[in-house]
């Protein structure tokens, strides 16, 4: 497996509303990533900030992980087998320790900004 490989339409990344208030628990999929790397960030950068948006202070890590588990969201790039980043792998660490705001930019990686045809959308709503 390749960046230079992607399947078409780029790689997807799935997120995964770990409540259960999802059909199968997917809530969404995101396609247009060119490279498994830019994929691989964005997953990581959105479960980051999902872990932050359920951390409270003076939360324990057991506590911010049990409350990730009933209420966050996951994610995982389709089909990229092992080079495809997994939280599990990190989920202890984010717990562990802060995000600063660059982890959990998931926003400036998301290819549907790149799309022109939401471009033209945002000129016609501003005027321009």
């Amino acid at each position: 497996m390749s960046d230079l490989f992607a399947p078409d339409g780029g790689w997807r990344v799935r997120i995964l509303d770990l409540s259960g208030g999802a059909e199968d628990n997917i809530s969404e999929e995101i396609g247009g990533f060119a490279t498994i790397m830019h994929a691989n960030a964005f997953a990581r950068r959105y479960v980051r900030d999902s872990l932050e948006r359920c951390r409270s202070p003076g939360m324990n890590t057991k506590e911010l992980l049990e409350t990730w588990f009933a209420f966050g969201e996951d994610a995982e790039v389709i089909d990229a087998g092992e080079q495809g980043w997994r939280s599990a792998t990190e989920l202890g660490d984010f717990a562990d320790r802060r995000a600063s705001a660059e982890d959990r930019d998931w926003r400036s990686l998301d290819p549907r900004l790149d799309d022109p045809a939401d471009a033209d959308d945002t000129h016609e709503e501003s005027g321009e």
